[in-house]
């Protein structure tokens, strides 16, 4: 059983009638599910995951009013209930505000940096992808409100489109600085460890695009190609940078004429597969396979100018 359905069954096993009880008519003032920090809220537990932050559980999220009202009635009823279930023993993590009873601002703020919606372009920018994938992840199993929902609905609609062209432009702009161009120098130079961070650069990035490319935000970096394996668009390119790893075996071999030949190989591979996609996506119409090349066509939809003024090399939002 994984994390989700475990979470659920617990839920309706037991917070569905913990909620009635604490709240009464009021049940509608209170969203359950599960979402946030966890391999479970994404769906990629496994055995392994089990070792820690694991077991039966979930959130209830309210309003800071609502949470004055009923947040420590519904707290203490949430300590009280089983903590076995299924074969599994709960854990006490309410401290980290994992699960248990949570308000809508503390949740949202906690990965975002501030408690509303960001209202400008410059804000969405520098919100972190990760955290947007925490916040928009897992199943919400009950929201009659609608508040909580009304709040991830409007990040899942994803960047707008000046942002999102600036992210793409600055994962094109690494990605052919660190891959195309430093990567295969530090190779030369025999310096691995240079090497390894060019590398981890120019993959990190890589990833990063294949995300935007495909209108979602990329997970921690223990998941990031695991899902960026699951997306529509760009699953070729995806499944080249799992190739990655072998430069760093013919290094360690001492074998570095075959390491800079592969990560040639390899990263223009990956790079050629970005170009395809920024043309078919409207993104870029050059044919160039230098990503750097194509960083003018990129930039130059970007209608607000402060977004568009600001430099394509930086890790916006990692």
């Amino acid at each position: 059983m994984n994390g989700m359905e475990l979470s659920e069954r617990y839920y309706e096993t037991y917070g569905r009638e913990m909620i009635e009880r604490c709240c009464g008519g009021d049940t509608e003032k209170v969203a359950a599910g599960l979402c946030g920090e966890g391999s479970q809220c994404f769906g990629y537990d496994d055995e392994i995951s089990q070792d820690h932050d694991f077991g039966p559980g979930f959130c209830m999220w309210v309003s800071e009013e609502d949470y004055g009202r009923y947040g420590k009635k519904l707290a203490e009823a949430y300590d009280n209930l089983p903590w076995e279930f299924e074969g599994f023993t709960r854990k006490n993590i309410q401290d980290r505000g994992r699960v248990g009873v949570i308000t809508i601002g503390e949740f949202f703020g906690r990965y975002l940096g501030q408690t509303r919606l960001p209202s400008s372009n410059r804000e969405w920018l520098f919100l972190r992808e990760t955290s947007l994938a925490v916040c928009t992840n897992g199943k919400v199993f009950k929201d009659d409100s609608g508040e909580f929902t009304a709040f991830r609905k409007v990040l899942l609609g994803f960047y707008p489109d000046d942002v999102l062209r600036k992210k793409v432009a600055a994962r094109a702009a690494v990605m052919s600085q660190a891959g195309q161009y430093n990567l295969l120098r530090c190779i030369r130079r025999r310096d691995r460890v240079a090497s390894c961070l060019a590398l981890g650069k120019f993959t990190e990035s890589a990833l990063s695009m294949f995300h935007l490319l495909n209108r979602r935000y990329m997970l921690f970096y223990k998941w990031a190609y695991r899902s960026a394996k699951d997306l529509p668009k760009m699953q070729k390119a995806a499944e080249l940078t799992a190739g990655l790893g072998k430069v760093l075996t013919e290094m360690e071999k001492d074998r570095y004429g075959e390491a800079e030949d592969m990560a040639f190989t390899i990263t223009e591979a990956i790079c050629a597969e970005t170009v395809k996609e920024l043309n078919e996506q409207g993104f870029s119409d050059g044919d160039s396979g230098f990503l750097h090349d194509h960083l003018g066509n990129i930039m130059s939809g970007i209608e607000d100018e402060e977004i568009r003024r600001l430099p394509p090399i930086y890790d916006y939002g990692f």
